[in-house]
């Protein structure tokens, strides 16, 4: 079937005049997560994971994936003709290079207009063209050949109570519009469906597990437009929008733009905002950057901030009673423990779903930093093991992500415990850690990765990412990893502290919990910051070789699970709470 779809996709690039093909993945909003309707690398390649890039050319398919995905991308494209290209390793180009590399001159190489971005469009013309091939925005080339491809999404929408979001939609069109008026911008354009939903207190299911709805917005002095579908409305919600926004349908923004940026200067992100509308809004007067209503989301306002403790209060009482019926002798699949986790949550107020695709990986299947189970690919879980379960909840008034690893059987091997403890070495250090205001994620990544990297041990995916509030378990622009990312940490940020390590054939540790940037002191130095964690689950003790904790790492433990006990004793199950008492008791040294 693969084969036949490449097939296909060639003679598609013959007729006009292409000789290779660029799949990004993404879709016209250049969405990490994306709706069945844009997941084109998935239908050309085989390949489920959420990032990748394709290049199709008369001769060759290549699929390029980062190391989350090495494994699993190496599974899902044997016996096609797919090569697996593996990002940030020796001798692997980055897909652009690589065209730059192989390409003739005076070849074509196309991509559709509309799932790529300005920024990424003009920058790789630029360096093609240097080396003779000219870079060429086409119509999307699976249309013709994906028979049954989903439509544009159109599930409905619904809003987001201002009890639950702190600020009405009315009141973030003004922040939005005192930014524009600090950077002299008389209008901004928004293809960023996360920021689309947050600015509009509005949400849908377009996206599984995202909150979002494929849509545009334009913001001027004078006017709010919001490109959608009506049909997704009921009568009053649609009223009720249109006291804050001009209606008007999803596809028209490709026409009505340009009459709309004609007169002023204009302020839109070049890396969210398709190649699609470069006629429209591409103009040397028009300023670029990070999209406002990104770096407004970002920082969560003290509405938003506890409802995101009340998430993980809620998801912590799931999460106990879950474990105090899991049995560690007994027998499971992956998907079971997921599905019981799952029904836990479900019986807590306000959950909608979950915030992403539950990661339940048993023993080598931990090795898989990405690895999701399915109906075909479902473990048996017996015996002797570790199993990382990563998971989370959407509720109406905040958003969870938690990683545990687990032990099956009743005793850790050495290497187990050594390397779990070193995971959590690295968790706590950057948790505690106390830090000037400007101080950037990547200043902080390395006291996550200390103990691990004195062991020879290294994990390539980031430290922490942002999460939203009841938004997208992926949330921008600060990040805490290795890449020089220049946003600083802010008060108000959500993010994630989660290290890991990943030994294929045989496990994998990861420790997650969302934080929160908090104030901590002033000094003549200046202002500093800490974290405020907000999950509430305790750490596998059994994992825990207490010979390499610090007495400051113990009492740090022992604090975090007295805390734990204290707020969820009173809430769980009866049945419980021995195994809450057991779990967060203090640990000894022997």
């Amino acid at each position: 079937m693969i084969e036949e779809r490449i097939d296909a996709l060639r003679k598609e690039m013959s007729e006009i005049g292409v000789d290779a093909w660029f799949i990004t993945g993404t879709d016209p909003h250049q969405s990490e997560y994306v709706a069945p309707r844009w997941r084109t690398r998935e239908f050309i390649t085989g390949f489920t994971g959420s990032a990748g890039t394709v290049i199709i050319t008369k001769d060759k398919a290549l699929l390029w994936v980062d190391s989350r995905y090495f494994l699993q991308g190496a599974q899902q494209i044997e016996g096609t003709e797919i090569i697996l290209m593996k990002l940030d390793t020796d001798g692997t180009p980055e897909p652009w290079t690589w065209l730059q590399e192989n390409m003739e001159k005076g070849s074509r190489v196309g991509v559709d207009g509309k799932t790529i971005s300005i920024e990424s469009f003009e920058k790789n013309s630029v360096a093609l063209k240097k080396k003779g091939i000219e870079l060429v925005s086409t119509d999307d080339l699976l249309l013709p050949i994906w028979k049954d491809r989903p439509d544009v999404p159109c599930t409905p929408v619904t809003k987001m109570k201002d009890e639950y979001a702190g600020f009405t939609a009315a009141a973030k069109i003004n922040f939005v519009r005192i930014k524009m008026r600090q950077m002299n911008a008389s209008w901004t354009f928004i293809a960023s469906i996360d920021d689309i939903a947050w600015l509009t207190n509005l949400r849908a299911d377009d996206i599984p597990c995202n909150p979002v709805f494929v849509s545009f917005a334009f913001i001027s002095f004078d006017k709010a437009i919001l490109f959608i579908d009506e049909r997704r409305f009921d009568s009053a919600l649609l009223e009720e929008t249109r006291k804050d926004f001009e209606v008007r349908p999803y596809e028209s923004a490709y026409s009505d733009l340009a009459s709309l940026t004609r007169r002023g200067t204009g302020y839109y992100s070049p890396d969210k905002v398709s190649y699609a509308f470069a006629p429209a809004i591409n103009k040397k007067r028009n300023l670029t950057g990070r999209d406002i209503t990104t770096d407004l989301k970002a920082r969560k306002n003290p509405v938003e901030l506890e409802g995101m403790r009340r998430a993980h209060f809620l998801d912590g009482i799931a999460f106990a009673n879950f474990m105090a019926s899991l049995d560690p002798l007994g027998k499971y699949t992956e998907l079971s423990i997921a599905r019981m986790l799952e029904d836990e949550r479900k019986k807590m107020e306000g959950y909608l779903g979950p915030s992403f695709e539950p990661i339940s990986a048993f023993r080598e299947n931990g090795a898989l930093c990405h690895y999701s189970p399915s109906e075909e690919h479902d473990k048996t879980v017996e015996g002797q093991g570790l199993l990382v379960l990563d998971t989370g909840s959407q509720f109406a008034f905040g958003m969870t992500d938690l990683t545990r690893t687990l032990l099956f059987g009743t005793e850790a091997t050495e290497e187990q415990k050594r390397d779990y403890t070193r995971v959590l070495k690295g968790h706590l250090a950057l948790a505690r850690q106390i830090f000037p205001k400007g101080t950037r994620g990547v200043q902080l990544d390395v006291l996550a990765r200390q103990f691990l990297w004195c062991a020879g041990e290294h994990y390539m995916h980031g430290t922490g990412h942002g999460v939203g509030c009841h938004l997208n378990v992926h949330e921008g622009p600060a990040r805490i990893s290795g890449a020089l990312i220049d946003v600083p940490l802010e008060t108000g940020m959500v993010l994630s502290d989660e290290p890991g390590v990943y030994k294929a054939g045989r496990h994998g540790v990861r420790i997650e919990n969302i934080v929160a940037v908090q104030s901590y002191s002033e000094t003549e130095f200046g202002e500093f910051y800490n974290f405020e964690i907000l999950s509430m689950v305790p750490y596998e003790k059994k994992l825990i070789d207490v010979r390499y904790l610090t007495d400051v790492e113990i009492a740090q433990i022992d604090a975090y699970h007295r805390w734990i006990k204290d707020q969820l004793i009173d809430y769980v199950f009866e049945e419980t709470k021995p195994w809450l008492e057991e779990a967060t008791s203090p640990l000894r040294r022997n």
